[in-house]
């Protein structure tokens, strides 16, 4: 076979082996995310937004504050997330320094036997031709130098690969705000709830007393005859069902403690509040502003967005995987089997440059996994994100209602304690005047308290609304 022939052929194949592995597969259908909201939550055009309020100014109860600033210095949870940030920032350099020349100092030393019969040991053995010039039978080797590699990013994908790294790490901060909006909600939360069952077990102690007051007065009557053994016992059967009912908000008062102890990241201690002025404390309005302001508000919502943005980069570093790949190589440096000649430049002097283009050719299965699979996460991010947006406005929406209901919710509780108050003095004065029996007097008591619960339990409900509504907007996190 001729040599034009087999340059001919190997041309051919080298030809055949470009056009395969050059070959990448359709192009998937890339899904764009629906990024539309309704135009307002209850027909208002007003842009004004509670989420631009920073929390130190939404939340004006010092100790409450004095909570919240401790939280976002200790919580586990919270530095925790710190971390993964660092760790993501540390990603950005770790990928840019992949497109970028490796470069490596180096030296060694060492020593070689080679067999007399092999090509390069017989080579070696000139005594046959030159008398008293063969090689050394063990021969030493050292060296000094520099050694360069660089993959020539032609089709950008390490570049992409670094735009992903940065998308993760702002998606990452985003991830930090969204907790840091959740303690403080949480934290917010749980101190309302804390204020009220402070109060709930006032109510109780109250009730207590004026049960045994009742009771005493019952006993006054048995002991006239006016009433039987049965309305003592039943009397004291309501106090013991009272006096069960403190121990129960004592230990909810414990673990909400805990609870707000835990997010602070401290040991079990006693919670500073204001619970005296519970009763005092007005919802502020909220103002919700437009739909299409969560899209910046959210932090969650945010995080979506540039997990998006990732996923659909690295569709395009994945799809570049089915193109060859240059790759340079270079070394400069000195070597020599003794030391002692490294000066003898350029004899000792050692030089390399070389160039490889490699593609992929045969069984490819592997990287067209990985391009469906990174095609398909991009179809998750995009439903992901239009998840938060829509849970971010259901969010808002729910609260806005809860908020308007607790506050007619609490006006008629409102008037049914006054009304239950009245009934209990008027129900004692017509016992003692033996106009009304034992068990309406007992029977009123009872929902006097329960009302009275009640109430507290909705005003911490419409406090917890506020805070919730806020949080829902995206407030609390700047």
């Amino acid at each position: 076979m001729s040599k034009r022939i087999i340059n001919q052929c190997l041309g051919v194949a080298f030809l055949g082996w470009c056009l395969s592995a050059c070959t990448v597969p359709v192009k998937l259908v890339e899904k764009n995310a629906n990024k539309s909201t309704p135009e307002s939550y209850n027909n208002s055009q007003d842009s004004t937004n509670s989420a631009k309020t920073k929390w130190k100014e939404f939340f004006t109860d010092p100790n409450l504050a004095s909570l919240i600033e401790t939280a976002l210095t200790n919580n586990q949870e919270l530095n925790i997330t710190l971390q993964e940030i660092e760790i993501s920032q540390n990603e950005i350099s770790a990928r840019k320094g992949e497109y970028l020349p490796f470069v490596r100092l180096g030296g060694g030393a060492g020593f070689e036997k080679v067999s007399r019969y092999t090509s390069k040991g017989a080579s070696d053995d000139m005594s046959e031709i030159r008398p008293g010039k063969r090689t050394p039978e063990i021969l030493p080797d050292a060296y000094i130098g520099a050694f360069a590699s660089w993959e020539v990013d032609i089709w950008h994908k390490l570049r992409n690969a670094r735009k992903v790294a940065v998308a993760n790490y702002l998606a990452s901060i985003e991830g930090k705000n969204f907790l840091v909006t959740n303690i403080v909600g949480e934290i917010a939360n749980s101190y309302y709830e804390l204020m009220a069952l402070d109060n709930q077990l006032d109510i109780i102690r109250r009730n207590i007393q004026i049960l045994n007051n009742a009771l005493s007065i019952i006993k006054q009557e048995k002991e006239a005859a006016k009433v039987t053994e049965l309305a003592v016992r039943r009397f004291e059967a309501e106090v013991f069902k009272i006096q069960s009912l403190q121990y129960e908000i004592q230990q909810k008062i414990v673990e909400t403690e805990n609870r707000i102890n835990f997010l602070v990241g401290r040991f079990p201690q006693p919670v500073q509040r204001s619970s005296q002025q519970f009763a005092a404390l007005v919802p502020t309005k909220i103002y919700a502003g437009l739909p299409a302001q969560l899209l910046q508000n959210r932090p969650d919502i945010r995080q979506a967005e540039l997990k998006l943005e990732a996923a659909k980069i690295d569709v395009t570093v994945a799809r570049a995987n089915f193109y060859p790949s240059l790759g340079l190589s270079a070394s400069l440096g000195i070597r020599s089997f003794n030391p002692l000649l490294f000066v003898n430049i350029p004899q000792a002097l050692l030089t390399s440059l070389a160039g490889d283009l490699m593609g992929p050719l045969i069984n490819k299965n592997a990287i067209i996994a990985t391009y469906k699979n990174a095609n398909a996460k991009q179809i998750q991010a995009v439903y992901d994100y239009e998840r938060a947006v829509l849970k971010a406005y259901i969010e808002v929406a729910n609260q806005l209602s809860n908020i308007d209901n607790l506050e007619k919710n609490y006006n008629m509780k409102n008037n049914e304690v006054d009304a239950l108050t009245k009934s209990t003095e008027i129900s004692l004065k017509l016992f003692t005047s033996a106009r009304a029996d034992y068990m309406e007097v007992l029977l009123t008591q009872r929902d006097v308290l329960e009302a009275r619960m009640e109430l507290i339990e909705t005003r911490m409900q419409q406090m917890n609304a506020l805070v919730n509504a806020y949080k829902a907007l995206g407030g609390g996190w700047n």
